[in-house]
């Protein structure tokens, strides 16, 4: 079932008349298969005109839409072969960061993501992507096995941010993040990062100190949530859509801020309406990088990714 958004509600009135159109038949009086068409063709507009200037904070719902594709959708439509590995070798397996070896079209690549899960079963397995130490510990495992077979590392960010619990500090969430991050500055083999839906704070960029970073058009990348920014700048969560604009959260801004190298267009009305097409340009955008980074020596890579890093916040928004 097609879940619509607060803002979506003329679209939504649209698409229902269209549906109610359907289940009936031909008359003298109408032709049904015009009267659909017709509306059809101004849901296509609204579309257009309402996702051509979402606001911030409508973005943030967007990201977060509970149709949109997550990180085994991705898996599944675009690696082939994909053998899962489990575990950090030390503590716990966790099931919110997903990760394995599998091969993108014709290569061999380590693939690891967060995975938030689509009905209330698998979101409680998958922790709603909010990953613990133990899975920041898998992830560099499998990134340093990667760098030792000398695969490519491709990884799809969507968490809300690394899980807060009490026992998730006491495992040590911070140096797990920190070591993450680190792994990925390190690793001598190409590494492509892509987010997905929400790139929420530390939690996100343990997985994304990447060669080359990127976004869907919807996606959101931000150290705070507007939510968590709201609650402590303005006391009160009324203030989150005022929050997510002063955060500069959105794939163009942060784009033209230098922290992300390219923008994946979407589908007209987000990801969550057509997948196949959402896949195929990941999946060309993913392929284009890795074309791209293909024989640079590991040493090099490893320069050129940390001096992109420091590069950073040396320019802002005009």
């Amino acid at each position: 079932m097609q879940t619509f958004l607060e803002f979506e509600k003329p679209i939504a009135e649209l698409e229902g008349k269209i549906e109610e159109l359907r289940h009936l038949t031909d008359t003298g009086d109408i032709n049904i298969a015009e009267e659909v068409s017709k509306l059809q063709a101004k849901v296509d507009k609204l579309l257009r005109q309402t996702y051509g200037k979402l606001a911030p904070a409508q973005k943030v719902q967007v990201a977060r839409h509970p149709n949109r594709p997550h990180c085994m959708d991705y898996i599944d439509g675009l690696v082939q072969d994909f053998t899962p590995l489990a575990g950090d070798r030390g503590f716990a397996e966790d099931c919110a960061i997903i990760g394995g070896i599998g091969r993108f079209r014709g290569r061999s690549v380590m693939v690891i993501g967060q995975e938030k899960g689509h009905d209330t079963e698998s979101r409680v397995k998958h922790n709603f992507g909010m990953a613990k130490p133990e899975g920041y510990r898998k992830a560099i495992r499998l990134m340093e096995l990667a760098d030792r077979f000398k695969l490519p590392v491709i990884t799809l960010v969507d968490t809300a941010g690394a899980y807060p619990g009490v026992g998730a500090e006491e495992r040590g969430q911070a140096e797990a993040i920190a070591k993450s991050i680190d792994t990925c500055l390190s690793l001598k083999v190409p590494m492509v990062a892509t987010v997905i839906g929400e790139g929420g704070s530390g939690g996100a960029i343990a997985l994304a100190a990447a060669d080359r970073v990127m976004m869907l058009e919807h996606a959101i990348y931000s150290v705070i949530s507007p939510e968590g920014c709201a609650s402590i700048l303005w006391r009160t969560n009324t203030a989150a859509a005022e929050a997510a604009a002063a955060l500069r959260l959105t794939a163009q801004d942060l784009k033209d801020l230098g922290v992300i190298d390219r923008v994946i267009a979407e589908p007209i009305g987000g990801a969550h309406r057509d997948r196949d097409e959402v896949m195929t340009a990941v999946g060309n955008a993913i392929e284009d990088c890795l074309d791209e980074l293909r024989g640079l020596e590991g040493g090099t890579l490893r320069l050129k990714r940390r001096d992109k890093f420091l590069e950073m916040g040396q320019k802002g928004l005009s």
